[in-house]
């Protein structure tokens, strides 16, 4: 049943699943339209507007890149990756195999959602090489499956991208609603509460998912290419250049990484727990740094971690023209009137909540999908009386709750498993209807 609900999905990415670059050209193309026909707008108005909004979000571009490449590197730093190979160690059976991989992987994931999705593959090899030299039968779909599964939480944790965005000071939306703390949004009762029970249910319904022996699929060892930013010493060190010999200086990243952390110490004592993008970014600089063995090593790391990041960044300034359209033509009273026709107080976060599901399927991105909604729903919210809190909250779920079906953000966990994306959707689609529930009750419930 599982497999044949899934199947129509699977068939979609495998066939007609183009580069997300298209559906943010196609998504301008058809913003454009309806800004003509929705609105009183003429192309002139509509173009100038999109050309005057792909520059408006340049400062969280280059926050949110460095969020995205620190996080990478995070994973692929030495001393994380002896601790994965401690943690692959403790299951004793398969049951606890695919329960353990999900609940580390969510917690990377609210660590950061790059640092999880990294971890949930690294993880989920590491687990499935143990268990078969200790003899354990583990069906490595399912397991990879649970590795990719704790990302559907990464938005409610430390680096959840539309709460950090609305929390910094200068985002584009400051003058509508200011700048709203995470203890409003991150710290709220509810978040807490949906992501405890996501790290207690999900791990469950992996082991209940488990197939008979006869239909194991066990894994078939591989050896894991080296990260190409690993270098070795030559013998001869008289080959090594001052310049080469200062670059391996570990006092320089210790320095660096300290100072950091100083600062964090300092800015925290006096504003309190003050939680922004900027702060996210030089606290994740600060621990990359200390825990590398020199400063050149960091930067392959970088460099190699913006090979992926990259093709993620480039989409932005086309959001952002998107949502300068929207807001130049008026397009957005248009929408929002919608859903404040058929929203309550009580359901519209809940709204936000399905349409940002929705839209992820084609605007992949956390950050560009808020640029997209967030105006939208903040002038509902305006309309109907509901906390901004609960509207960013509900966008930032969907936008985590779609990506069990969204092939894009397999990709890092799939090149590192070695499988294809049909080998693990027919579990992730459950891990989709069971946190759908969860998410939708405590929208309904509690997101007031």
């Amino acid at each position: 049943m599982r497999i044949r609900a899934a199947r129509p999905f699977i068939y979609f990415v495998e066939r007609y699943y183009p580069d997300p670059i298209i559906f943010a050209a196609l998504a301008t193309l058809l913003t454009f339209l309806l800004a003509l026909f929705l609105t009183d707008s003429n192309a002139t108005t509509a173009i100038m507007a999109w050309g005057n909004g792909l520059s408006s979000l340049m400062t969280f571009i280059a926050q949110i890149s460095l969020t995205l490449l620190t996080g990478h590197v995070l994973a692929h730093i030495k001393p994380i990756l002896r601790l994965l190979d401690r943690i692959a160690s403790i299951p004793k059976n398969d049951s606890m195999a695919y329960a353990m991989t999900l609940f580390f992987s969510g917690i990377a994931s609210l660590i950061s959602w790059a640092f999880g999705l990294v971890i949930g593959g690294l993880l989920a090899y590491q687990v499935a090489v143990n268990g078969k030299e200790r003899g354990l039968q583990i069906h490595y779909p399912l397991l990879v499956a649970s590795g990719y599964s704790g990302f559907v939480m990464w938005h409610m944790g430390y680096s959840g991208s539309a709460q950090l965005f609305v929390a910094t000071p200068g985002h584009v939306l400051e003058q509508s609603i200011g700048t709203i703390p995470v203890t409003e949004t991150l710290l709220q009762p509810y978040n807490i509460m949906a992501t405890l029970f996501l790290l207690l249910i999900l791990p469950i319904v992996m082991v209940i998912m488990k197939p008979h022996k006869s239909k194991i699929v066990e894994l078939k060892i591989k050896a894991l290419e080296k990260p190409e930013y690993e270098f070795h010493n030559p013998k001869d060190s008289s080959s090594i250049t001052p310049g080469q010999k200062l670059e391996r200086q570990r006092w320089i990243n210790i320095f660096l990484g300290t100072a950091l952390i100083i600062y964090l110490i300092l800015h925290w004592l006096e504003k309190g727990f003050d939680l922004n993008l900027n702060i996210v970014n030089w606290s994740f600089l600060a621990i990359g740094l200390l825990l590398v063995s020199s400063p050149i090593e960091y930067v392959k790391l970088i460099t190699n971690a913006s090979k992926i990041v990259g093709q993620i960044i480039f989409q932005y300034p086309f959001y952002a023209g998107i949502m300068g359209m929207m807001m130049g033509t008026g397009l957005v009273q248009v929408f929002a009137s919608w859903f404040i026709t058929i929203s309550t107080p009580t359901t519209l976060a809940f709204w936000a909540f399905i349409s940002g599901g929705i839209l992820n399927l084609f605007v992949p991105s956390g950050g560009g999908q808020w640029t997209i909604q967030g105006p939208i729903f903040i002038e509902a919210a305006n309309e109907l009386g509901v906390a901004y809190t609960s509207i960013i909250n509900g966008i930032a779920w969907g936008d985590q709750w779609t990506n069990m079906i969204q092939p894009i953000w397999t990709i890092p966990i799939l090149a590192i498993a070695g499988l294809k994306v049909r080998d693990i959707m027919g579990y992730t689609f459950v891990t989709l209807i069971v946190s759908g529930f969860i998410f939708s009750f405590f929208l309904l419930f509690f997101a007031q």
